[in-house]
């Protein structure tokens, strides 16, 4: 088994595309406050499909050990001393950033270093540790290896998206076992921020065509 950082985005297209059996996605619908389901019907429309609920730790904004620029959130990437460092378009932490900051009436154009782009959490954190940005979105988990300092924003839903005929073939079998284990749970929990309790758990994202 092989996987690729796609973004949540990019994952629904390979789905879709038939380039891969199951994605993880955690994509906010800023007109519903829902997770993944109108990105999935959008996305994989004729694909009847489930999703097994991971549900990872709260969106955080990393910053430098110490925080010398005394970063408190998201409000102060407006500030022309803070620089940060996004994620590509279409990865589920960029469009939660877009939501927050239109929320808070922050222009993108406002933020130094919006235009920075990285493809996961760990390097986002990487650019943070090295001084290249002051802070970036990213999970607990990243920020704690890096030893970062970090701010609890957003509990996300976290979905691994899969095709019905995958779900049900022998294929995913192993994986979805590992998935629903007391060994891996207790794993899970053992990271910052996770939440397990509904992890594991199988949803039908939409209605399912016969």
């Amino acid at each position: 088994m092989t996987s690729a950082n796609a973004g949540s985005l990019g994952g629904l297209v390979a789905l879709r595309r038939g380039e891969a059996h199951l994605a993880g996605s955690h994509l906010l619908d800023p007109q519903t406050g829902e997770y993944n389901v109108s990105y999935v019907k959008q996305y994989l429309p004729d694909v009847p499909g489930r999703s097994g609920d991971v549900r990872p730790p709260r969106a955080r904004a990393d910053r430098r050990a110490g925080n010398p620029k005394g970063i408190k959130g998201l409000a102060d990437l407006a500030r022309s001393d803070v620089c940060y460092v996004n994620r590509q378009r279409g990865a589920g932490t960029r469009i939660l950033l877009d939501y927050c900051l239109g929320q808070l009436g922050i222009e993108s154009a406002q933020v130094c270093g919006y235009a920075r782009e990285e493809y996961t959490h760990l390097a986002v954190a990487v650019a943070v540790q090295s001084g290249v940005a002051d802070c970036g979105l990213g999970i607990a988990a990243a920020a704690r290896a890096l030893k970062l300092d970090f701010v609890p924003l957003e509990q996300e839903r976290y979905d691994l998206v899969i095709p019905r005929a995958h779900y049900e073939s022998d294929l995913l079998r192993p994986l979805l076992d590992l998935i629903r284990g007391p060994d891996f749970r207790r794993a899970v929990t053992e990271l910052p921020g996770y939440d397990a309790t509904h992890m594991g758990e199988a949803t039908a994202l939409y209605r399912m065509s016969e």
